[in-house]
């Protein structure tokens, strides 16, 4: 109780986002991103759980681009769609089939509307002509036809509902399938139109079952969910899929499906205004089917849509009317005829598509209500999403300030699975689609402000001491350090570090023609880069001392590569140098040089100088050798120096070794080497390093005439290279004296 005390303010703190979440989740305060990503968490979740398998048992007759190319334009006329039917229902014998289009209008094209015309009027005393023409009118009248392939058939048509300022209606609406008495009373929130394009009287008459093929499209243009029931003009009327389940599985009736508390109460529950389910009975037997606050249903997606999707098979109307499916190949089929053709404009957006055909989606409603595969968003979400908030929003808050960052982290995220996994266990279980997006952001923004709380306000004595390395690291690194900063400390300590000192050279005889302010800005701008390229390789600057960079690797933060950072860092930075050199000879001046000293080795690093001015910085006899052999590199030729500790440690680049040396205040003779680049970046084809690694061998047993012959080959491969003249300087003076069986060819440097 006395942690809690001391700490009340961060959990009211944490609490802001639960009065927030709690508001939201009531309806008091609609967030609207929060909504949007429940929508795209519903989106992800249906993509990950798709069965992605092929229902055999439903097929899409596509009206498609080759139907159009090769029949015609839509309409058609009907006598083709009887030929289809006759083709569908007595050769291919299926089982039931539905129509995601509307006959909305009769089909005159035929001629006969004309023929009667000239038959009443201008040929009526002509006999012969209306002889004919009572003769030809069975043939002519398409309509007719046409509902005489779909009477007394297993077909259901399909027509819309619309909502518009004067209610337009045309054709003729099939049966409702629920009367307003059935709902005892309550203000059920169907979805209601007012105006509706349905099938004109004739095929109205020949099939009277039909259901309409509405879509819901939410907010964001999403087609997520379709009405299984819906009321226009005080009557009650089944969707596509709904009929065509009911054909299928017998024609059972249609009844609203309420809780059992309100059907043992006599309809006289406590004020319960929603339906749970749509129940199909007959025979006493009883299927329901869960709907949501609008008597709706999620569409249960199969996978990806159209007729290399995989979930349906597609056949092509124009293949069926030309006969070519061999009879009996669609038998015991569930046929929905509909159309994938962009101009016929039944395509939307889905979660699983964004051209997705609307008599796809009445497929996959049909079968997920064959399997009772039936996805849906309950009525008492609300509820549940509030209590999931406080269960979580009151944890959170009495959990987070006790605990350490690391454990806090480690307490968020199980919320976070724990959420995650219930909600997923009750989707893919029980077929409930639950909110989840709010009970997230706030776990995740009750988290943010927690750890914002103790970052500004309980850990300000922990970061002023990681303040403190701004001066010295890079912004990087300091990110890194503020993740815990009491790992850190200004004391010095004695490390293995790498160490770099980088000299420019050249800047005296740029002095000489350039002005000091134009010198000064010209060093700074080399220095700002050559700051860049230690930055983005984790470097520490040290200092700058004239025209010198001193840097050095593996403190504050450390760095198990520091030698393989550092040598790289070198490599950047003679390409730095390179590029600088190419914009001094546009503009008329002089090149400048570089040369870089690297070590590896133990150093002492920490905050250290005098009460007026102190720096964090590394010393030590590693720190003077890197001095020592970075004034090495005029004398062999190269930029970069690095020593064989700093070799040993850096892997994967290519080198040259150049000399055994010994410096000025070190006994012992020391390897140095130059980087070449990374290893394998370019292959040799000229035995170069071989023969150099010969010739170094060679040097120091004192074998001067094979030193000679090496040297020649390799200078003449490469003229340029002043590390091959050096040598050949050196065997020459050497070949006069006798052999030395002390001599070890080490090299002797004096100077500092």
């Amino acid at each position: 109780m006395k942690r809690l005390a001391r700490h009340w303010a961060r959990m009211a703190v944490t609490l802001i986002p639960l009065v927030f979440a709690l508001l939201h989740a009531s309806g008091a305060l609609r967030i609207g991103v929060l909504q949007r990503l429940d929508d795209i968490i519903y989106d992800a979740r249906l993509r990950a759980t798709m069965p992605g398998t092929l229902d055999e048992r439903i097929v899409i007759v596509d009206i498609d681009e080759q139907s159009l190319a090769e029949v015609g334009r839509w309409p058609w006329s009907r006598n083709r769609l009887a030929s289809l039917m006759d083709e569908l229902l007595l050769r291919q014998q299926v089982a039931l089939i539905g129509f995601d289009v509307v006959f909305g209008e009769a089909d005159e094209s035929s001629g006969l509307g004309q023929l009667r015309q000239l038959a009443a009027g201008a040929l009526k005393d002509q006999p012969g002509f209306i002889d004919r023409l009572a003769q030809l009118e069975p043939r002519l009248d398409y309509d007719a036809a046409f509902a005489r392939s779909i009477q007394n058939r297993p077909v259901v048509l399909g027509y819309y509902f619309t909502s518009d300022r004067d209610g337009r209606v045309n054709g003729v609406l099939p049966a409702p399938v629920m009367q307003r008495d059935s709902l005892q009373g309550r203000p059920i929130q169907f979805l209601s139109w007012n105006g509706y394009g349905a099938n004109i009287a004739a095929l109205a008459r020949a099939a009277p079952r039909a259901g309409f093929f509405n879509s819901i499209t939410d907010p964001d243009g999403v087609v997520r969910s379709i009405p299984l029931v819906a009321e226009s003009g005080g009557q009650y009327y089944e969707s596509l899929a709904l009929a065509m389940l009911r054909m299928r599985v017998g024609s059972p009736q249609v009844a609203p499906g309420f809780p059992a508390a309100s059907v043992l109460g006599g309809g006289q529950d406590s004020g319960y205004q929603r339906l749970e389910s749509i129940l199909l009975t007959s025979d006493n037997k009883t299927l329901a089917i869960p709907v949501d606050e609008r008597v709706a249903t999620l569409v249960p997606f199969r996978g990806a849509g159209g007729p290399k999707g995989g979930s349906f098979r597609y056949v092509s109307a124009a293949d069926l009317l030309a006969g070519g499916l061999p009879a009996g190949a669609l038998k015991e089929k569930i046929v929905l005829v509909g159309t994938t053709a962009p101009g016929l404009l039944d395509l939307r957006v889905t979660p699983v598509g964004e051209t997705y055909a609307g008599v796809e989606t009445q497929a996959n409603v049909l079968s997920g209500l064959l399997d009772g595969r039936v996805m849906v968003k309950p009525d008492y979400a609300r509820g549940f999403e509030m209590v999931v908030l406080l269960v979580t929003g009151l944890s959170l808050a009495f959990m987070l300030p006790l605990l350490s960052a690391p454990k806090a982290i480690a307490a968020s995220v199980a919320v976070l699975v724990a959420l995650v996994g219930s909600n997923l266990w009750l989707y893919l279980g029980y077929g409930l689609v639950l909110p989840l997006a709010t009970a997230l952001a706030m776990t995740l923004a009750a988290f943010a402000l927690n750890m914002s709380y103790g970052y500004f306000v309980e850990s300000k004595s922990r970061r002023d001491l990681a303040n403190l390395f701004k001066t010295y690291v890079p912004p990087e690194l300091v990110r890194e350090m503020y993740r815990d900063p009491r790992r850190y400390t200004m004391q010095a300590a004695s490390k293995e570090l790498t160490v770099m000192f980088c000299d420019i050279r050249g800047f005296t005889s740029l002095s000489e023609s350039m002005e000091p302010m134009q010198l000064q800005a010209l060093l700074n701008s080399v220095f700002s880069q050559l700051t860049a390229v230690i930055r983005a390789n984790r470097g520490t600057v040290d200092k700058y001392m004239g025209d010198c960079v001193m840097a050095f690797w593996g403190a504050p933060v450390a760095a198990p590569d520091h030698a393989s950072l550092a040598v790289q860092a070198a490599l950047d930075i003679s390409a730095v140098i390179d590029t600088i050199n190419q914009q001094h000879r546009a503009a008329g001046r002089p090149d400048i040089g570089i040369g870089i000293g690297i070590n590896t080795g133990m150093m002492c690093v920490g905050d250290m100088g005098s009460d007026v001015r102190r720096s964090y910085t590394v010393i030590g006899d590693a720190v003077n050798l890197a001095c020592r052999i970075e004034g090495l590199c005029k004398t062999y030729g190269v930029s970069a120096v690095v020593s064989e500790a700093t070799r040993l440690q850096a892997k994967g680049f290519a080198w040259q070794a150049l000399d055994r040396v010994g410096v000025k205040g070190r006994q012992q003779a020391v390897t140095i080497y130059s980087p070449l680049g990374l290893a394998g970046a370019r292959a040799d084809t000229t035995g170069e390093p071989e023969k150099w690694e010969r010739m170094l061998k060679a040097y120091r047993a004192q074998d001067w005439a094979i030193c000679e012959e090496l040297l020649s080959e390799l200078r003449l491969e490469n003229r340029e290279k002043f590390l091959y003249e050096l040598y050949a300087e050196r065997v020459a003076s050497r070949r006069r004296l006798p052999f030395d069986p002390a001599w070890d060819g080490t090299t002797s440097f004096d100077t500092k």
